[in-house]
């Protein structure tokens, strides 16, 4: 009986541990959703996110139009980068510096921007990225998992099918 009571005992309190570890990382990420890109709104990117938003909205992610895009953007995005961690290029070992939460916040921004193009899918998203980011086909699985099993996108992953592995 007293191994029984010691295990229950046991097992509460990492339960508990565990519960108050995760609350962290919910608070952490709870504060990263609420200031999510306010950088945007800073003299020095509003006026060129101002003008470039519309443009890549009708463009296609990857495209030699988004590249140029991308590159007139350039002094945006060099302030965006430098002063928000969800994304690679704020590291200086790039996504290989990036902790889990920035992870999860990235991929959450990732699958909001498909949301802004016409064509926009995650799924080929997540494969662009691993080229232009040169993560492991594990993560790129991860990030594929994470889609398909935590977020309620049915239409959306069954519109994209053809690009799941």
């Amino acid at each position: 009986m007293e191994q029984a009571k010691f295990f229950y005992d046991e097992t509460n309190k990492h339960k508990q541990s565990v519960m108050k570890k995760v609350a962290h990382i919910q608070t952490g990420l709870a504060i990263r959703a609420a200031t999510h890109d306010n950088s945007k709104f800073s003299e020095l990117e509003a006026n060129l996110f101002i003008e470039m938003t519309p443009k890549l909205k009708n463009s296609t992610y990857g495209s030699e139009e988004y590249k140029q895009f991308l590159k007139d953007l350039k002094p945006a995005l060099d302030h965006h980068y430098k002063n928000n961690r969800h994304h690679p290029e704020y590291h200086k070992e790039g996504i290989k510096g990036m902790s889990l939460v920035d992870l999860i916040e990235m991929i959450c921004d990732w699958l909001a921007a498909t949301e802004r193009h016409a064509d926009g899918n995650i799924f080929k998203s997540i494969e662009i990225n691993q080229g232009r980011f040169n993560y492991s086909d594990e993560l790129k699985q991860i990030f594929i998992n994470t889609i398909k099993n935590d977020f309620d996108i049915t239409d959306e992953v069954e519109r994209c099918q053809d690009q799941l592995e």
